[in-house]
């Protein structure tokens, strides 16, 4: 059994944790990224392998997507600037806030509305293509625009896909792999929404509910994907596949900032944060800038404070050896997308020389900013999107240089919450800010 207490001698942030402080640790085992890269498993290679494919499946998502027609079938979000928030956030916490202040907004990402769309969707389509090469049905050379016949419909129809998720990326997969014609299955945590299970049960998806938190239903997914040889589960705590699908996200974000004539460099460095649940999705866009970008970007993972398990598996080194729960925290947060108790231990290993640091946020607080970036902004968001607002605030707080720096904050989702569940959120944030 684990001794907290020692641990807590150790690491003595984890007392902080206990009581569900907003709390920010940085990592001290970064190193220079050119030497933290030569020793990972993921590689450029892969990287641009994703990038390639999801390029070749483009024409079949015009068609299947429309909404996906005005960017030619890439899946993409808008990186837009903030400066009215950036105002309310100096006012709301009582500081200055050095540096340029945008959005990502995932949120708007096409089909389904999260970063999931990312890594979620790429899975499904490296898998629908594999099996359509090996059946001799496609080349790589092909339109793929071909894959949107009742043929392909039927011959994806013999084989399944199923995932465990807490919503965001049951959604994507689920929507994208019902579309391709596949059986599929999405283990739902208890903490899932109502109206994403609606959502997908519409869309023709079997949904199981657990009444466990998230680990509990990818463990049940991932058993009974293993009894039938023609079922893909498709693993958000170990895939490299979803990872390397987040990571396409650097270049499409280098080429956004270079529209913008957004330098990054040691003079001008760039600063993102990202919400983080199990670690796949922030796991690889900060992979993917790393590559891209090495010492000039500063990625920081943020979590709920009754779900830190992320920052909990760095700082320890313990990785998914440890959970929330071992320091008694009850992984229960308004933040669905995020209510993770044990962290990847693929992403936390292939991370923890690389990320500058995690710090968390409870949910009063992404409540409050939720409200404050709809007057200010009028930009809608779910709570979990909210969660790296709070960033550059840490850091300015802690001291750090943000001289000429620019800070992204990655919206990871809200785009298909319907209204009616969004003007709660918003008349929740609303009600704490005026108390």
């Amino acid at each position: 059994m684990m001794d907290i207490q020692q641990l807590g001698m150790t690491f003595p942030l984890i007392f902080n944790m206990q009581n569900k402080e907003e709390i920010i640790w940085f990592n001290p085992s970064i190193i220079k990224a050119g030497d933290a890269l030569k020793n990972v498993s993921v590689t450029a290679e892969m990287v641009q392998d994703a990038s390639d494919r999801l390029d070749r499946f483009a024409s079949y998502l015009r068609i299947a997507f429309p909404e996906t027609e005005k960017a030619k079938g890439i899946i993409e979000s808008p990186l837009v600037k903030i400066p009215k928030m950036a105002s309310a956030l100096k006012e709301f916490f009582q500081t200055e806030l050095t540096g340029e202040l945008l959005l990502k907004c995932d949120n708007a990402l096409p089909i389904s509305g999260s970063i999931k769309a990312r890594g979620g969707i790429y899975e499904v389509l490296k898998i629908a293509e594999q099996l359509a090469i090996k059946e001799g049905l496609l080349k790589e050379t092909d339109d793929y625009a071909v894959l949107y016949t009742e043929k392909f419909k039927q011959f994806f129809s013999n084989y399944s896909i199923a995932v465990g998720s807490t919503g965001n990326l049951g959604l994507s997969i689920g929507i994208m792999s019902a579309k391709l014609g596949f059986q599929v299955t999405v283990h739902m945590s208890s903490d899932a929404k109502q109206w994403k299970k609606d959502m997908l049960r519409s869309k023709g998806v079997i949904v199981v509910e657990y009444d466990f938190d998230y680990s509990i239903a990818v463990l049940e997914g991932r058993k009974q994907a293993e009894k039938d040889p023609s079922c893909f589960f498709i693993d958000d705590e170990n895939s490299i596949d979803l990872f390397v699908g987040y990571a396409v996200a650097a270049s499409r974000l280098k080429t956004q900032l270079e529209q913008s004539k957004i330098i990054v460099d040691a003079e001008h460095p760039l600063f993102v944060y990202l919400p983080c649940g199990v670690g796949g999705g922030p796991g690889g866009v900060a992979f993917g800038l790393k590559l891209l970008f090495g010492d000039h970007v500063h990625c920081y993972f943020a979590e709920p404070t009754s779900s830190p398990c992320m920052l909990l598996g760095l700082m320890t080194g313990l990785h998914e050896k440890i959970s929330v729960a071992d320091i008694g925290l009850d992984n229960k947060t308004d933040a669905d997308g995020l209510a993770v108790g044990r962290p990847s231990g693929f992403v936390g290993k292939t991370l923890e020389k690389l990320i500058s640091g995690s710090y968390t946020i409870n949910d009063k607080t992404l409540y409050e900013l939720l409200a404050l970036l709809a007057d200010t902004e009028n930009i809608l968001l779910e709570p979990s999107a909210l969660a790296g607002m709070t960033g550059p605030i840490h850091l300015t707080k802690q001291g750090v240089s943000l001289q000429n720096a620019t800070h992204i904050v990655w919206a990871t989702g809200g785009g298909m919450v319907p209204s009616k569940e969004m003007k709660v959120y918003y008349e929740k944030g609303k009600q704490y800010l005026i108390k």
